[in-house]
This record gives structure tokens, sequence and C-alpha cells, in this order.
């Protein structure tokens, strides 16, 4: 009897941390996506509200393929600074927004967590597109 409860602990204590796991583990939802797959995309900056058309999806798909989502968290609301605004339109004829607002993501109005360092380089990516505009 002892022995079968030692084994339901262990039991409760791996499905735990397999749950832990899943939860706090990072998503990487744009890790298969290709410049071929964009058929057109540009990104607003917001502060200073200017729009960029972007004509080189292969440097901005490489970005997306680094971003890492967590868990959905809608308090991006009460932060204040640059919202960085990517809308893709797709090969598949889908349209996805992307907004980067470090340390959150919203994807097509869904708020989540993400991981500093992709997310940090993706603001500073559309940051620098605005300096090599003519």
């Amino acid at each position: 009897m002892k022995h079968k409860k030692i084994l339901l602990i262990a039991l409760i204590c791996l499905i735990g941390i397999g749950i832990s796991v899943l939860l706090f583990s990072g998503h990487r939802p744009f890790k298969n996506l290709t410049a071929e797959d964009i058929t057109s995309a540009n990104v607003r900056l917001s502060p200073p509200d200017t729009t960029i058309q972007i004509s080189e999806t292969e440097e901005l798909a490489s970005y997306l393929n680094e971003v890492v989502i967590y868990n959905k968290d809608n308090s991006y609301t009460e932060y204040a600074g640059q919202a960085v605004i990517f809308t893709l339109s797709l090969a598949d004829g889908s349209q996805v927004e992307i907004i980067a607002y470090n340390p959150f993501i919203i994807i097509d109005g869904i708020g989540y967590k993400c991981k500093y360092e992709p997310c940090e380089a993706l603001n500073h990516y559309a940051n620098e597109l605005m300096t090599r505009e003519p």
C-alpha cells in the first residue's frame, strides 16, 4: 500500500512538471515563415506615426522566425511606448497584423508575453527601416 502511495505521488509530480513545461515554454508562431510566403508587407511606427512599405521581405521573415511567445497576456494596454505594427499579406490570401510592443507581441489582436531579445530585434529592425528611407 505504501509503495502505491509513493508511485501515485510521483505520477502527480510528473504530471505537474509536464503541465508547467507546457505552460511556460515558448512557442515560435512564425518559425516556418519564409520570404516567399509574404506577398506584401508594411510597418507603421507609432510614434512617430510613420508607415514604410517593406519590399525586401527576407530580413523581416528571419526576424519573425525568431519571435518566441509565451502565455496570452493583454496587460500590454497598461504600457506606454512605441508600437511597431507589421501588416503582412500572405501567399495563401490571408493577412496578419503583428505588433511588437516589448515585452509583448500582439498577433491579430491577441497579446502574448514574449522573449525580450527577438522582439527587441524586430523593433530595432523597424526603426532602422525608417532611417533607410530616402
